[in-house]
């Protein structure tokens, strides 16, 4: 198994430095996109990205979350717990 930061690599000669996932031209953007509109992992590699793997699309979650978290540290601290 890949590490995140293996998979997600942020290249300023693809997609104006976006991040993407290694490899491909495919932003972490896209495929966020795809898991927030709730669409499986399953069907976002079998109708959009046949190249992906499962992994692949959770390092673009745990980059996300990352990013977060860099952004707003924070955050959790503030945030009432839900039970």
């Amino acid at each position: 198994m890949k590490t995140m930061k293996a998979q997600i690599q942020i290249n300023p000669n693809i997609h104006f430095g976006k991040p993407c996932i290694a490899g491909t031209r495919i932003p972490v953007h896209d495929v966020l996109e795809l898991v927030s509109d709730g669409i499986p992992f399953a069907e976002i590699i079998r109708d959009y990205y046949p190249t992906l793997s499962s992994e692949d699309i959770r390092a673009c979650v745990r980059y996300a979350i990352e990013v977060f978290i860099r952004n707003w540290p924070g955050f959790w601290r503030c945030t009432p717990r839900i039970s």
